[in-house]
């Protein structure tokens, strides 16, 4: 059985919609990111960059176990085991893969700057609130431009490329978006959050989010422990 150590984040259910959509035998090991579990050594064992999820799979390549983290690289090691949600063609592969890397450089990244800024910041900075918001519209429309021609992001076939983005768009009012300029989108987002694996994915751990509002969980997340070498 996979161990998926994690948290109800939009990486996080990255990993556990993938798993859910794979029907893989898994149990989730929550990390509470806002106590500061991720700095534990038993998890910087599996995880050295802190960072929420990483996996061990007892039974990975030629039987032996393995540990991964960062969430792109699991859903690619996910596919290769089930031979799911990635195409075997060498383009539908490539095709895919552009738009996973998209999610992990542009989506992922940027859309965490507007939450921080919009949201967590302790102080409203609006060049930041604004080039941050800005830089998520634009994102929204290049995905928004790309849907009017796709069913998906990646092509014909659902695929990693969506299960990676769509638990970052569940925020998007906190992102300043207005679902009327982004009307093929919505469309993709409507039809993956209708899935019944989407679904109980998204509920993975969620019962143990709380509002990272504490002075601990700030200090957790935004503060020195996070810059300490380990």
């Amino acid at each position: 059985m996979i161990e998926v150590y994690s948290w109800p984040t939009p990486n996080g259910h990255k990993v556990h919609v993938m798993l859910e959509e794979c029907a893989l035998p898994y149990k989730a090991v929550p990390v509470d990111i806002g106590s500061g579990d991720q700095f534990r050594s038993d998890f910087l064992q599996i995880s050295p960059n802190n960072k929420i999820p990483a996996i061990v799979d007892p039974d990975g390549p030629d039987g032996q176990p393995i540990s991964l983290f960062e969430s792109g690289a699991i859903l690619l090691y996910l596919a290769g085991k089930t031979g799911r949600f990635l195409p075997q063609s060498t383009r539908g592969k490539y095709e895919v893969l552009q738009w996973l890397m998209f999610q992990m450089g542009g989506v992922g990244p940027m859309l965490g700057q507007a939450h921080h800024f919009r949201i967590y910041a302790p102080q409203k900075i609006p060049y930041a609130i604004e080039r941050y918001s800005n830089e998520a519209r634009r994102l929204y429309g290049v995905m928004d431009k790309r849907l009017a021609k796709s069913r998906y992001l990646g092509g014909p076939e659902y695929s990693i490329a969506d299960i990676a983005v769509f638990p970052w768009l569940r925020s998007w009012k906190n992102q300043g978006i207005d679902w009327g300029d982004h009307p093929h989108l919505k469309g993709w987002f409507d039809e993956i959050a209708a899935r019944p694996a989407v679904m109980r994915g998204v509920e993975v751990l969620a019962g143990l989010r709380k509002p990272l509002t504490g002075d601990k969980a700030r200090e957790a997340l935004f503060g020195a422990q996070q810059y300490r070498r380990r």
